[in-house]
């Protein structure tokens, strides 16, 4: 992949949208693309070499989570490019409101939907074994019906039902907090997984046994 930060690559100036903790996400063209651009930010405080290869494995883990969602019917960004070196992935972007701002002021049996539709992508990636890490409507975006999931970044394979469960408790939290006056739509969600997932029952009970745990600690 080409030097992203020159533009003059993009065709357009780019320009960085959100900084976080381990990543800067910008936005740019590339052949003709309107896309994102994730790049995981180098850490002074970890040796060079570890550092490179740290975010060189968590960009190829990113990119793959992504593609297989992808491949299990999750909507996700498309992927065009992946730079190991600089741990950057170039990716479509998703144009639409996240989720979490479409709820709060969506009709009734639209906000139903919504959260029906949650439910089943959760439960087909769930069942395909694999978790979000970091399940908020803050990380789907709502493009006309479909509901894309971004930002895989504390995603992985190979899950446990305690991983499904803790996904799960994540986004039962965020309609807490950001969904609070509509909560009762999370039942919406867990209905809609329990259709779609036969180790839902195991999942949902482990959801209960993570906020048995937080009120003990």
């Amino acid at each position: 992949m080409k030097n992203l930060s020159n533009p003059q690559v993009l065709g357009l100036d780019v320009h960085i949208v959100r900084r976080g903790a381990e990543a800067e996400i910008s936005r740019g063209t590339w052949m003709g693309r309107q896309v994102m651009v994730k790049s995981r930010v180098p850490k002074a405080y970890r040796h060079v070499e570890l550092d490179s290869a740290l975010r060189a494995s968590r960009t190829k883990n990113e990119a793959r989570l992504i593609q297989e969602a992808r491949r299990h019917g999750i909507p996700t960004p498309v992927i065009y490019d992946i730079d190991m070196q600089k741990a950057e992935i170039v990716m479509e972007e998703i144009i639409g409101p996240r989720v979490k701002d479409a709820l709060l002021s969506a009709p009734q049996k639209e906000a139903e939907d919504i959260c029906a539709e949650i439910g089943r992508l959760t439960a087909l990636l769930h069942k395909a074994g694999m978790v979000h890490g970091d399940l908020t409507t803050s990380n789907m975006i709502l493009q006309g019906q479909k509901i894309y999931f971004i930002d895989f970044s504390l995603g992985s394979r190979n899950a446990e039902i305690e991983e499904m469960g803790v996904d799960l408790h994540l986004l039962k939290e965020a309609f807490q907090s950001a969904h609070s006056e509509r909560f009762e739509l999370f039942q919406m969600v867990l209905g809609s997984y329990s259709k779609h997932f036969d180790q839902a029952k195991k999942v949902v009970a482990k959801i209960r046994e993570i906020e048995e745990r937080g009120r003990y600690t």
